[in-house]
């Protein structure tokens, strides 16, 4: 039976790979685009298993007509509040009007459940809509994958690669949970053909601690990486607080502040995950931190 799967943010970064991984099953793929966005046009117009409905986040009954008849709505928007939040609830609640059974957020992150609220921005937005998308009557499930293997690859400064260093905060021993977005993608296009799906899958490709990372990068560059100490989590949380504080950046961004609360998220522990199951949906191949590594890495012997 073919499953109707309408997925907004398709056109993004990880909203693309997951409509990829979405065609390699027998669904019929509908694609949420705002009005005047030829995009989606340009990646999909090709494909007969592939309809285009447009509409606005702000107009609900186009949201309604966007989503009648879809067995499950995936998001993969990004963004922060205005689209975490405000975009997403009113995708929820056209996805509850039309009799949508299931919805997937836009979560694909680490476990937000615990946190300490103040500490980051982003994962508590997720967690702030999880609340909504809880007391709301539709069926849902949220992907949680730690942080996408691939920042390991200098997009977040851990690994130091030309001064063969890696940072960590308060302990090199703690265990980090990370997934490729392909790895992610999949993950959440079998979740989107799975009725009864839990409401929280957790998967990791991946568990390293910063000692291991060092450990790795040393044998892929064939140079020593030591580790490098850069302070408590608490202090890195102090720090960002600050740095919010000062920032002239608009709270739609992602400014530097951010980033140390992901480092505090990941380093304190309270954004761990506690129940991967990688095999829920059977044995697949998961890209490793050294899968991802080994390029980058060989750039620092040049």
């Amino acid at each position: 039976m073919t499953t109707t799967v309408l997925v907004a943010g398709a056109t993004g970064d990880l909203g693309s790979r997951i409509a990829r991984e979405l065609l390699q099953h027998d669904v019929q793929l509908r694609v949420l685009t705002r009005p005047g966005n030829s995009t989606a046009a340009d990646h999909f117009s090709d494909d007969p298993r592939v309809e285009i409905v447009t509409a606005d986040y702000a107009d609900h009954d186009a949201l309604v007509a966007a989503a009648s008849g879809a067995d499950v709505v995936v998001s993969a928007v990004s963004g922060t509040r205005p689209v975490i939040v405000d975009a997403q609830r009113a995708l929820l609640a056209a996805a509850v009007a039309a009799g949508v059974p299931r919805f997937i957020p836009s979560d694909y992150s680490a476990d937000y459940r615990r946190l300490t609220p103040g500490t980051n921005r982003n994962l508590e937005l997720r967690r702030e809509f999880a609340a909504d998308l809880d007391a709301a009557p539709i069926q849902a499930t949220s992907v949680l994958n730690g942080v996408f293997t691939e920042l390991l690859a200098g997009q977040a400064p851990m690994i130091l690669r030309d001064r063969k260093r890696v940072l960590y905060w308060s302990s090199a021993d703690q265990v980090l949970d990370v997934t490729t977005k392909d790895d992610t993608a999949r993950t959440v296009a079998l979740v989107a053909l799975d009725a009864d799906a839990p409401r929280v899958v957790e998967v990791a490709g991946d568990r390293v601690t910063a000692r291991q990372v060092a450990e790795l990068a040393t044998e892929l560059s064939g140079k020593t990486f030591t580790l490098q100490w850069a302070g408590t989590t608490g202090t890195l949380s102090a720090m960002a607080a600050v740095g919010r504080r000062l920032s002239r950046d608009p709270e739609d961004t992602f400014p530097a502040w951010q980033g140390m609360q992901y480092f505090v998220s990941m380093f304190s522990g309270e954004a761990e995950l506690h129940h991967v199951d990688n095999d829920r949906y059977g044995p697949h191949p998961w890209t490793s931190g050294r899968d991802i590594l080994q390029p980058w890495l060989a750039g620092s012997q040049a």
